[in-house]
């Protein structure tokens, strides 16, 4: 059967919820809420894309400590198809507390860095190919080379960080079907100021320029044409932890099922839009069913 696919590291959410204002050095400070989830990145959009009935497999790194052991739980729990492709000693996955006010968020993070070595790489390929559709993401780019030559179809996602630039990513880019930046990362990316800018840029590489605009919906940029897919209405957010991995679910779930990118585009502002009214990545999310319901009710929304 045809499955999604990816490769990513874990991360294990702490989130520290219902507080005024962040603690000064020496001071503490106890909150009204507390959960441990699993976090953001690629494990998250594939258990998203289970969910809604597609078949993945997941590569990832998970060792023997306690965080590794309850992250294994958790995918489980999730009906969520893994492959650990760790042999080390160490913690191999990325540790978050997150600290959510009325205005904001704060992160303190610990990420376990480790090499792969070339078997390590064949291994993820191995366990990968034969897929319809893998997640992207920095890294693991002889992996990617392979699956689009076997013609996979290839999503490439971005966070933020310091340095981003086409020249960055170029290689990327140019081995990816689909990018899908937020307004503040096609503008980072492209160095431009306003988003037509952004999107006439990255044209160079794609036929159909994707942007995420938030509470706004998502931009679709087709030749000389623009189109808005409008965001849900009445969304009340809580936490936008994880919305872009919630989104690339649905995206990936309308490629995977033939539909027309403006569906999956709207499928995508479903999922992501959903995920916001939840704190933490995994909370808030529909099923295939009501995925499709809701998309019936915003089709003639589009423009």
């Amino acid at each position: 059967m045809e499955h999604v696919s990816g490769v990513g590291m874990v991360n294990v959410d702490i989130l520290y919820s219902g507080i005024e204002r962040i603690p000064n050095e020496g001071e503490e400070i106890y909150s009204k809420g507390f959960d441990i989830q699993l976090g953001g990145g690629i494990p998250a959009t594939m258990i998203n894309l289970a969910r809604l009935g597609v078949p993945t497999e997941l590569c990832t790194f998970l060792g023997d400590d306690m965080f590794s052991n309850y992250a294994k739980a958790q995918l489980e729990h999730y009906n969520t198809s893994y492959h650990n492709i760790y042999n080390g000693n160490g913690m191999p996955l990325a540790i978050t507390s997150i600290i959510t006010t009325q205005k904001d968020r704060t992160f303190i993070s610990y990420r376990n860095h480790f090499t792969l070595n070339k078997e390590d790489q064949d291994r993820i390929y191995d366990k990968l190919k034969g897929a319809k559709i893998a997640d992207m993401q920095l890294g693991y780019l002889e992996v990617y080379k392979r699956l689009k030559e076997d013609g996979t179809i290839l999503v490439f996602d971005v966070g933020w960080e310091d340095g981003m630039s086409l020249e960055k990513y170029s290689e990327y880019l140019k081995l990816a079907d689909y990018f899908t930046p937020n307004q503040k990362e096609a503008l980072e990316i492209t160095k431009t100021k306003n988003l037509q800018d952004a999107a006439d840029k990255l044209k160079e590489y794609f036929d159909q320029v994707i942007i995420k605009l938030d509470k706004n919906g998502c931009m679709l940029v087709e030749g000389d044409t623009t189109h808005i897919i409008p965001p849900l209405e009445n969304i009340k957010a809580v936490d936008a932890t994880g919305a872009g991995d919630a989104f690339l679910s649905g995206f990936i779930y309308g490629l995977y099922h033939d539909y027309d990118m403006k569906d999956a585009i709207l499928f995508g502002n479903i999922t992501g839009g959903l995920c916001v009214e939840g704190i933490g990545c995994l909370t808030r999310y529909v099923n295939e069913t009501e995925l499709l319901e809701i998309a019936e009710k915003h089709r003639k929304n589009i423009r």
